[in-house]
Order: C-alpha cells, then sequence, then structure tokens
C-alpha cells in the first residue's frame, strides 16, 4: 500500500499540473487526426514524450509486419502516414512492476461542421467541459497518462519500473496500431488503457467484425424506355433487414454468457455507411453497404462470419436477379475478438485502491457493448489489461465532450496506481 505522505503529495502535484494538462489536451484536440491524417499529432505526442526525458520510438505501421499475428484485422487504406510512437521511461535501478500506458490518436469522422455549436476542432471549455472531437474518446485520457508520471516527478519521486507511455494508430477502425506495439516487443508486467469509462474497470468488452456488402446491378437509362434495369441501391437495402435481424438473434444468446447475460442489449448490427450510383438518371450500377456487428466474448469470429455470409446467400436467393448475380461480402476493418478481465488480481487490487483514495468509494467495474484495445495485451500478450478513464458523453456523435473534473480524479488515480505499481523512490534531482 502507498504511503499515505506520498499520495498526498502525489494528488497535489496533479492539482498543481491540471492547468497545463488541460491547455495540452486542447492542443491535442485542435489537431485533426481522423484516420490516415494522425502524423501531426503524433509529432505532436514524439515531441511532449522526449521533453521528459523518454527514449522515443516512432515509426511506421507495416502490414507485411503483422499480418499473420493473432487479432491482425484487414486493411483497406494505405499506411503510408500511419506512425505509432512509444515513449520509454527506464529507471536506474529497476525494482518494480513495468507498465504500459496505451491509448489512441485516431479520431472519428466529425459529420456536418454545422451541426456543432462550435467547430470540432476548435475545442471550447464550458464549465466542467472540454469539447471537441477526440476530447472524450481518448485524447484527454491519454494526456493524462504522461500528466499522472509528471505528478509523481514534481511530488518529488522517480518510478522504479520501466513504463512505456504507447501514442497508437488505428484503434477506431481495425487496431492494428496496438497489434504492431506487440510486433515490435514491447512487454509489461500490465497495460492501463484511459479509455473513457465514467470511470469504472471494465470488465468485459465486445469483440467487432467491419464488413461490406457489394452488389452490382443492372445500369439502363432512369426513363425505362428501352429497360427498367435493375437498380444496385434498391437490391442492397432489400438485403439490409435480413442482415440487421441477426442482432435480436446474437442478443438472445446472451443468456448463456455468464456476463452479458444481464446487459439489456450487448450486440449491435449498425450499417454505418451507404455508397452507390453513378448519375442521377441511371440505374444505379453498383452499390455498398459497410456494415458494424458486435461479438459476445468467446465467439468464434469464424463463426460469425459464417453466419453473415449465409444470412447474406439465402437472401440473395429469394431474389431472382441477386440469385444470379450475387453480392460479394468483404471484411475491412475490425476483426476483433472479445475479451474478458481475468487473473488480474494485483492490478485491480491496485487500481481499487488508487480510485478508493481518489473518490472515496469503492471502484466499480462495466460491462460493455463497445470495444477497446485491451484485448491486445489480454489475449495474445498474457498481460492484464485494464480499461480505466473519465466521463464522455457523444463519442462519436456531434458536440463530444469530456468532464474535466472526472479527468482530474483520474489523473490521480493513474499516478497513484503508477506509483504504487511500479514503485517510487525519492528523486535525486
Amino acid at each position: 500500500m502507498l504511503d499515505k505522505n506520498v499520495a498526498a503529495a502525489i494528488i497535489d502535484a496533479v492539482d498543481r499540473g491540471f492547468d497545463q494538462q488541460v491547455r495540452f489536451t486542447r492542443d491535442m484536440v485542435r489537431i485533426p487526426s481522423t484516420r490516415g491524417e494522425e502524423q501531426r499529432v503524433q509529432d505532436f505526442m514524439a515531441d511532449a514524450m522526449a521533453s521528459r526525458g523518454f527514449v522515443v520510438d516512432q515509426w511506421r505501421l507495416d502490414v507485411d509486419e503483422i499480418k499473420d499475428l493473432p487479432g491482425f484485422a484487414p486493411v483497406s487504406i494505405s499506411y503510408e502516414n500511419s506512425y505509432n510512437v512509444v515513449g520509454t521511461y527506464r529507471p536506474a535501478v529497476r525494482r518494480g512492476r513495468s507498465l504500459i500506458f496505451n491509448g489512441h490518436v485516431d479520431v472519428v469522422p466529425t459529420g456536418p461542421w454545422d451541426r456543432w455549436t462550435t467547430p470540432p476542432f476548435e475545442p471550447r471549455i464550458d464549465g466542467k467541459w472540454l469539447y471537441g472531437r477526440g476530447a472524450g474518446d481518448m485524447k484527454a485520457g491519454l494526456a493524462g497518462t504522461l500528466f499522472a508520471f509528471d505528478a509523481v516527478r514534481a511530488a518529488g519521486f522517480a518510478p522504479t519500473a520501466p513504463i512505456y507511455f504507447q501514442s497508437v494508430v488505428e484503434e477506431e477502425c481495425t487496431g492494428n496500431g496496438t497489434l504492431a506495439c506487440l510486433q515490435r516487443g514491447y512487454r509489461a508486467d500490465c497495460a492501463f488503457v484511459p479509455e473513457p469509462l465514467e470511470p469504472k474497470l471494465m470488465r468485459a468488452e465486445v469483440g467487432l467484425i467491419w464488413f461490406q456488402v457489394h452488389v452490382e446491378g443492372d445500369p439502363q437509362h432512369a426513363s425505362g424506355f428501352v429497360s427498367s434495369g435493375t437498380n444496385a441501391i434498391e437490391k442492397a437495402m432489400g438485403l439490409w433487414p435480413h442482415i440487421k435481424a441477426l442482432e435480436a438473434e446474437w442478443n438472445a444468446r446472451k443468456a448463456d454468457h455468464p456476463l452479458y447475460r444481464n446487459h439489456p442489449h450487448p450486440i449491435r448490427v449498425n450499417l454505418g455507411e451507404i455508397t452507390g450510383g453513378e448519375w442521377t438518371s441511371s440505374v444505379a450500377a453498383t452499390a455498398t453497404l459497410n456494415v458494424r456487428v458486435g461479438v459476445l466474448p468467446g465467439a468464434r469470429l469464424s463463426d460469425i462470419r459464417d453466419e453473415i455470409e449465409a444470412r447474406v446467400r439465402q437472401a440473395a436467393l429469394d431474389d431472382p436477379f441477386l440469385s444470379n448475380n450475387p453480392p460479394r461480402i468483404e471484411y475491412h476493418g475490425h476483426m476483433a475478438e472479445g475479451y474478458v478481465l481475468e487473473d488480474a488480481d494485483e492490478a485491480e487490487a491496485v487500481l481499487a485502491e488508487s480510485h478508493a483514495a481518489v473518490f472515496g468509494a469503492p471502484l466499480q467495474e462495466e460491462i460493455t457493448s463497445a470495444a477497446t484495445d485491451a484485448r491486445f495485451f489480454g489475449l495474445y500478450a498474457d498481460t492484464p489489461g485494464i480499461v480505466y478513464g473519465p466521463i464522455c458523453e457523444r463519442p462519436h456523435g456531434f458536440d463530444e465532450r469530456v468532464d474535466l473534473d472526472s479527468l482530474r480524479a483520474v489523473t490521480k488515480t493513474m499516478a497513484l496506481f503508477l506509483a504504487e505499481w511500479c514503485g517510487v523512490e525519492k528523486s535525486q534531482a
């Protein structure tokens, strides 16, 4: 257990540095970092790590290096501008347990800017809320890891175990950024992912599959003066109810899952994008449905893919045109297994103690219908992957925002966790 005077000094240091932490977080949010555009913010993170004396490793993702590893997800874009950054702190003498702090800088598209109260990459503070795309998901938590470390140092202590600060890309679409960190050899006794979680300990998360349904039609003049043709968009939309019906079937299986049986609706089948057609006065020649489905922990991804493909195939057979022109399914992103946090008693105990010291209340758990990069550590690296972070509202939506009061408290918890898990000694500086 961390000495009370040490804990008090660290908590006080978080408070003293919090204004700077908020400025740093706003600077992160100010840098647009949608997929393929993360390089600027990664340069920003590399500079921040170097300024703290970390050894900085910045490298471009290489599909050939990770494509045969467990957890790899299919890639649909070039990784030409996709860089990870890892900053490594090494103690003079190692005595404690090593730690990975992992967070992602990639953010989802903003949607129409005129639907935001203020522009998404012009962060603003209103009361306790910081607004902006990525403010909650998850730049605030990632920034908090650096300032948790700063607080330990500002309180006069030095950690006595290696700490790896991972700033990754691709979390929102594949997870390949964190997988690339594993491929590069980064390992520790525990991984801490400060995704916004209200702040609770994530006990379980679902898996994810992204897939596309490609439909080809018979293009003709829209007047139909020669032939009416076959509209690919209409045919694709006819398939959608059959795909959506899988949601109810998969949710019914929660009754057999010990953790998810009481979750109200763990599995979502979401139609996220529709593309198709080439000309208003032409019958659409092509259409594509982009779909995201959740997967209960323990389910085999190959079985879920078989069900998807069988459902689309059966729906096509019931249509005279599609039975002779079958749709094509392509997997183009997330291929993630569900994850349950297990065999992590020591890390959980330290987090519970740290949380209680800050909040004065027991740590609660969350069973989520989302997915995080924590799965890579738990499933493929034999490392407890803890998820715990601040309150965020409207992630992926308009006016995304993070609660700064909760961010301050979470930063204190992370700083105490770091000090207890890694161990600290009086700084020689």
